[in-house]
């Protein structure tokens, strides 16, 4: 399972527990939920960091793959990428 997608369903597990524990009250529903979003999103700063981290270096990774993979399209089509000395518009 993906760093991101574990991290995700974390978010909504926090968010749901704190609903959970916050339903029994007798508060308005809006301010529920909204506490529910603030409580769990603080929480999941302490609790998830290891998740959120490694979700970090995946997406910077997947950056990096497609910097790569742009410059080597832009070389390819510019006519640096020639295979084994061929000039330029040269065919065998």
């Amino acid at each position: 399972m993906s760093a991101a997608v574990k991290y995700t369903l974390g978010r909504i597990g926090l968010f749901v527990v704190v609903v959970a524990a916050l339903w029994p009250t007798g508060m308005n529903v809006f301010l529920k939920l909204m506490l529910a979003l603030v409580f769990s999103a603080a929480a999941s700063f302490f609790l998830l960091r290891t998740w959120r981290d490694e979700m970090a270096e995946e997406m910077a990774a997947a950056a990096e793959r497609r910097r790569a993979d742009k410059e080597r399209l832009r070389s390819a089509l510019a006519g640096d990428d020639q295979p084994d000395g061929e000039a330029p518009g040269e065919r065998r």
